[in-house]
């Protein structure tokens, strides 16, 4: 069966419980897959268990389960098949317990691991791969400031300092309410912490480096969101917020300093004795606060003076500098000559791989801290290469910050590839690329930030595509056109962008179009023409048919994506999912109404008036031009801008597009055609700008 999201109708596939053993009903849990490739969990529409990692990750699937990924026209969804090329028989099973359980045919028992494998009753069906195991694995069990220890039964408890927040609930064994506070916080240094032993804290806390345990303490108190804090004697970690997911003796082997109200220290149950300090510790705590301030004080100093003189030394000898800090960087008066030339090495299996792209190399570090440790709150969308976050620098400058997730069909290979061509591009109609980190698994690129958002945001969207009157469409048009032209013919290189499209088509506060995402492009010499690849790239519905069929590429294939994207601003309808008559796409249908000479019937009402019916008719007949099925056919950029810009010329009679019909598309499917590698067919249009 397929788990995933069915393009066309908006339906979600997943797998749902039974009401109980007996009761077929639909029940409480739901097994499904995320846009972020993650596998959870939910009941009653509630997460109630997650991977915390995509799917493609090994440790997910047992050595039986086939997870295999698909993201194409159709849908995005898992298949789950037969693994390690044997013929066995596997079911997967959504409980009405909420474990997700899957089963191997009893006959293969005589292989070693399926003799330690557990027999499930007497049927024939062994249970080989189970999840959530533990019942501390579900998330967020016990709510809000709630420890979760298996060894325990109930399993869930309040934190020292909490009570439950519904006692009946509780008494009940549903925890999910949590707990609250016995007394506020006093919200200064009059509040106080009690120490939790061998536990599991949450992932993605606050990290701080070059503090000890008394440092890391006053940071907590600074911030009254701060609810408690980990010292590992190396670096010391903040935990803001209601604390959820906290494993109590579940292997962990962290000490949780948990802050309270000073007066919660004479109320604390004789259970959690062990576990709290003790106020002659407290006293010497303060006592060696105290007397260490102005030895920390003095390191300090000598810190500041050693990193200076550190930094003169590499100057001296011509070292160059990496790792920015991106806080304090200011791109409105620092040039790409700051810091250029920066090169960085990566080593493989075949050798020594070096790259050098002309921008800043900023610290993952102050990345994070510029947004807020990747906080959901500032996410601005999702791509092919992974999320993009807006990050804030301390002059209040905004910036786009985009990081290669884990689950991402592209690599260091596509950013490096977008590193070292948007670095020596410059035009107006062409997204800036500020910077870029790579830093251990980490991969990051900045870009200047895009207030309004992307193209497709506005003319795909009922109520948004009214912003955009036939002025300003007309000049995204022309501004796409001129940034289109300027990578096949002005710039230094010659550049092919491959992924042209929508959501690609970004917006300053002007209005002005950048086109963005660099990843897939590829640089012609000075006499080529034409390219093969094995390796097909980008997005249905944007690529020409000789590429999806042949893996041909050239100018001609951006002038096809820009066609597709041009018939799509004058109609605000998607190619891939418009449907009318036989027609297969928003093409086929323009090609019907081009020859019915209906061709008015395409253009969005919203658009059309007297002084701008002519202009629009035009422009449709150089989208179809632009479309023709035959590359040779197609204009060139250069021909483009002109019968754009220039309404007195006479244009040819566009001939079929490729695509259009149903017969075509069935012809083109039966062709020896070259695997999609990209997984960019999410746009990364979210709810804001970036």
């Amino acid at each position: 069966m397929k788990l995933g999201h069915d393009v066309k109708t908006g339906q979600t596939w997943s797998l749902t419980s039974w009401v109980s053993s007996e009761d077929p009903s639909p029940g409480a849990f739901s097994f499904k897959l995320h846009e972020n490739l993650k596998l959870s969990i939910t009941k009653d529409s509630q997460e109630y268990w997650t991977s915390g990692q995509s799917f493609l990750d090994k440790s997910l699937s047992g050595n039986f389960s086939n997870f295999s990924y698909v993201n194409d026209e159709n849908g995005t969804y898992l298949k789950i098949g037969r693994g390690n090329n044997m013929s066995s028989l596997t079911r997967l099973v959504m409980d009405s317990s909420g474990k997700l359980n899957q089963y191997l045919l009893k006959q293969y028992e005589e292989s070693r691991f399926y003799e330690e494998s557990q027999l499930y009753g007497e049927s024939q069906w062994l249970l080989i791969w189970q999840q959530p195991k533990p019942t501390c694995d579900v998330f967020a069990l016990c709510g809000s400031f709630g420890a979760c220890n298996s060894m325990e039964s109930p399993n869930c408890n309040c934190l020292p300092g909490f009570l439950p927040n519904s006692s009946r609930e509780w008494r009940l064994q549903k925890w999910s309410s949590g707990c609250l506070r016995n007394t506020p916080l006093q919200c200064g240094s009059k509040d106080r912490f009690l120490v939790m032993e061998n536990v599991t804290i949450p992932l993605y806390p606050i990290t701080l480096v070059g503090l000890n345990v008394i440092g890391c303490e006053i940071e907590c108190l600074k911030d009254c969101s701060c609810s408690a804090y980990v010292y590992d004697g190396r670096e010391c970690t903040l935990l803001m917020g209601e604390l959820q997911n906290i494993v109590h003796n579940g292997g962990g082997k962290i000490e949780l300093f948990i802050r309270v109200a000073a007066s919660e220290l004479e109320k604390i149950d004789g259970d959690f004795i062990d576990m709290t300090l003790s106020s002659n510790s407290r006293d010497k705590r303060e006592v060696a606060l105290i007397t260490t301030l102005p030895v920390i004080f003095i390191m300090l100093i000598f810190s500041i003076f050693a990193f200076f003189l550190w930094r003169k030394k590499l100057k001296h000898r011509g070292k160059k500098e990496t790792g920015l800090d991106l806080l304090s960087f200011d791109f409105s008066t620092k040039t790409r000559a700051v810091n250029s030339d920066l090169s960085y090495e990566n080593k493989s299996a075949n050798g020594d791989n070096k790259w050098e792209a002309e921008l800043p190399f900023f610290s993952f570090s102050s990345i994070s801290v510029a947004t807020d440790n990747f906080n959901e709150a500032n996410k601005l969308g999702q791509g092919g290469f992974g999320p993009v976050y807006k990050g804030k620098l301390l002059n209040g400058q905004e910036v786009a910050i985009k990081r290669l997730s884990r689950g991402s069909g592209q690599g260091l290979e596509e950013l490096k590839n977008e590193a070292t061509l948007i670095a020596k591009l410059q035009h107006r109609n062409l997204v800036r690329l500020l910077g870029c980190c790579i830093e251990d698994e980490e991969k990051i690129l900045i870009y200047e930030y895009m207030p309004n958002k992307s193209l497709d945001f506005f003319i795909f969207d009922a109520k948004n595509k009214s912003i955009l009157d036939w002025e300003k469409r007309v000049y995204i048009i022309e501004g796409v056109a001129q940034g289109v032209l300027y990578l096949h013919q002005h710039s230094r290189l010659r550049i092919i962008h491959r992924d042209l499209k929508a959501s690609n088509i970004l917006l300053d506060n002007q209005m002005n179009a950048k086109i963005s995402d660099f990843g897939m492009a590829r640089i012609f010499g000075g006499n080529e023409l034409q390219a093969n690849t094995s390796r097909v790239v980008g997005t249905y519905g944007y690529m020409s048919p000789e590429y999806v069929t042949e893996g041909l590429f050239s100018i001609k294939s951006d002038v096809f994506s820009f066609g597709v994207l041009l018939i799509e601003i004058l109609s605000s309808k998607r190619n891939t999912t418009y449907h009318f008559a036989d027609s297969l796409t928003l093409l086929g249908h323009a090609w019907n109404l081009w020859n019915c000479d209906k061709e008015h019937e395409l253009i969005d009402p919203i658009l059309l008036d007297s002084s701008s019916l002519s202009k629009s008719l035009r422009y449709i007949n150089v989208g179809l031009l632009c479309v023709q099925e035959l590359a040779s056919d197609r204009p060139t950029m250069s021909d483009v801008v002109g019968m754009l810009s220039n309404e007195v010329t006479a244009l040819p009679s566009p001939k079929q597009p490729a695509f259009c019909t149903r017969s075509n598309v069935e012809k083109a499917s039966t062709l020896n055609r070259l695997p999609i590698a990209s997984t960019n067919y999410v746009t990364i249009t979210s709810i804001e700008g970036r």
